[in-house]
């Protein structure tokens, strides 16, 4: 599930969210924004059973997919956009 707010100027806050134990281990969001690095962006858990990462960004498109321990990928059909390159963003 991804959520989107906007912020004050031209940034938008963008959180990533996922199932606590689905899938299980580690896992971060990845992508153009952060240079496809994995654990900078890395999903923590809440307390309502979900995982969470918030990331502010400006105005584009952003390029990203989850990935989880074991090397595991996984997209979000929350996004505006999947295909073989994984989930795009449009703000």
């Amino acid at each position: 599930m991804i959520k989107r707010n906007k912020l004050f100027g031209n940034q938008t806050r963008v959180t990533f969210s996922l199932p606590r134990d689905t899938p299980p281990g580690t896992v971060s969001v990845v992508g153009c924004f952060n240079g496809w690095e994995p654990g900078r962006h890395e999903l923590v858990p809440r307390r309502d059973g979900t995982r969470t990462v918030t990331v502010r960004l400006k105005p584009g498109e952003y390029r990203f997919r989850y990935l989880a321990t074991g090397g595991v990928w996984l997209d979000d059909e929350a996004a505006d956009r999947v295909d073989e390159a994984g989930g795009l963003l449009r703000l």
